[in-house]
């Protein structure tokens, strides 16, 4: 888009009456940038903003319109933008040499306004398309496993030696939402979660799930991190900060409380139509158990946890406690950073 919000499309021909053509038909729907060659136009199609469109002709002096496209499509700052041929070459060969560079659609000289028209709006409309189900696929899953995702068919299991698992859950909500109307519950709901998702980003943590009024979240996937562990504690205290402003600007009392453990873990896409990303292992379960046989308004971590923080954040032993499905295990309250 340009600074008028229209979409913004490239021409790119060395013949100043193939520009002037294209520019009449196109400017009072679309930003219009030029480029006569096609190092110019590698450099056009990089600057900010980046067209939405590229229209490339294929003869050329130096470099021809076949590898400017090739360049294009190779460079990761311009690789989705939908490329058209226009050009005078119309054998079938030229054609699927156009196609195989990586461009979306050939149009013949001399053209047709009617369909050059067409075909820009066209793949205008798809590119939107395209980006609208992507941001909708990163509302879903990390942006490094869409990616993936998306260049890939394999099934997506990522085994990690490393990792911190932050649980918590909303104190007594079940009770607050006994009380509320339906759309009133998911306001809150939504609040207090939108405010936890800023947390996440801030730390650098990446949310997994919701599941009714808990909240999971992990560091050190899918991008791993040597302070995971640091990480997951800064977030458990971000979020009984969020969750205290947001409490008090609705005139509520609500309570966290909150489980980590660190260690190793098992991640991966599930699903075909409803795309999830999730964890599992050992380490999962027992944070998951941290938060259950906590308190409301602590932190409590288990042992591999408190290995990595001791150092730099005041834990105070909580000793041992029965822990369902998994015996007795030794706790800790993280209290606070170290100064």
């Amino acid at each position: 888009m340009n600074a008028s919000g229209k979409p913004l499309v490239l021409i790119v021909d060395d013949a100043p009456e193939n520009i002037t053509l294209m520019n009449g038909l196109l400017k009072e729907a679309y930003g219009i940038r030029v480029a006569t060659n096609g190092e110019r136009a590698l450099v056009a199609a990089a600057q900010e903003p980046r067209p939405d469109l590229v229209l490339l002709d294929v003869m050329m002096p130096g470099m021809d319109g076949y590898e400017v496209c090739r360049r294009l499509k190779a460079d990761r700052r311009t690789r989705n933008i939908p490329v058209i041929f226009l050009t005078t070459k119309a054998d079938v060969e030229d054609e699927q040499k156009g196609f195989d560079a990586g461009g979306v659609d050939y149009v013949t000289k001399p053209i047709s306004p009617p369909i050059v028209i067409a075909r820009v709006q066209t793949h205008l409309m798809l590119k939107a398309a395209q980006e609208r189900a992507e941001t909708l696929l990163l509302n879903v899953l990390p942006a490094q496993i869409a990616e993936r995702l998306k260049h890939d068919n394999a099934t997506i299991a990522d085994a990690a030696d490393a990792v911190s698992v932050v649980f918590a859950d909303l104190v007594g909500f079940t009770q607050l939402a006994a009380a509320r109307a339906p759309s009133e519950l998911v306001r809150l709901l939504d609040g207090v979660f939108r405010a936890f998702d800023g947390c996440a980003a801030a730390a650098g943590v990446e949310k997994i799930k919701t599941v009714g009024d808990a909240y999971l979240a992990v560091a050190g996937l899918p991008a791993p991190r040597a302070d995971h562990a640091a990480a997951a504690a800064r977030f458990a205290f971000a979020l009984r900060e969020a969750l205290a402003a947001y409490s008090a600007s609705e005139g509520l009392a609500l309570r966290l409380r909150i489980g980590i453990e660190s260690g190793p873990a098992v991640a991966g896409v599930i699903g075909k139509h409803k795309f999830s990303y999730d964890l599992w292992g050992e380490t999962v379960n027992t944070a998951a158990r941290m938060e259950s046989h906590g308190e409301p308004d602590r932190i409590q971590i288990g042992e591999g946890a408190a290995r990595l923080l001791e150092k730099d954040f005041v834990l105070e032993a909580r000793g041992e406690i029965d822990v369902k499905g998994m015996g007795r295990m030794r706790t800790w309250w993280l209290i606070s950073p170290r100064r």
